[in-house]
C-alpha cells in the first residue's frame, strides 16, 4: 500500500521561507513522478512541481517559478520543496501525490495516490 506522509508546513511571515517533505513508502513502480499540488481556501486544486524518478525531470506551476525548489533523496524516498519569498497568495493545504504515469505527473486526475496535506499559511 502507497503511503505519502507530508510535513513541514506551518504559518511564516511574508516574504520568508519554508521546506516542506514528503515521504513516501510501499510502491514498487519501476518509474513514478512525484510532486505537489495545492488549495488554497475557495480555490480548485492546483499543480505547483513535479519531478521523475528516472532522470530528475522537474515542472513548475508559473506562479512559483523562481521561488519554489522540488527535489528528492532517493535512498530516503523522500521529496521537498523549498519554498522561498513566500506570499499571501501561497497559503494552501500542500499535498503530495505520485503517479505511475511518469510523464503525466502535474495533472491532477493522473494521481494515484494523495497525501493528507500540511498546511502553509503566510501572513502579510
Amino acid at each position: 500500500q502507497v503511503q505519502l506522509v507530508e510535513s513541514g508546513g506551518g504559518l511564516v511571515q511574508h516574504g520568508g521561507s519554508l521546506r516542506l517533505s514528503c515521504a513516501a513508502s510501499g510502491f514498487t513502480w519501476d518509474s513514478y513522478g512525484i510532486g505537489w499540488f495545492r488549495q488554497a481556501p475557495g480555490k480548485e486544486r492546483e499543480g505547483v512541481s513535479c519531478i521523475s524518478s528516472s532522470d530528475g525531470a522537474t515542472v513548475y506551476a508559473d506562479s512559483v517559478k523562481g521561488r519554489f525548489t522540488i527535489s528528492r533523496d532517493n535512498a530516503k524516498n523522500t521529496i521537498y520543496l523549498q519554498m522561498n519569498s513566500l506570499k499571501s497568495e501561497d497559503t494552501a493545504v500542500y499535498y503530495c501525490a505520485i503517479t505511475s504515469r511518469e510523464r503525466l505527473c502535474f495533472r491532477d486526475y493522473a494521481m494515484d495516490v494523495w497525501g493528507k496535506g500540511t498546511l502553509v499559511t503566510v501572513s502579510s
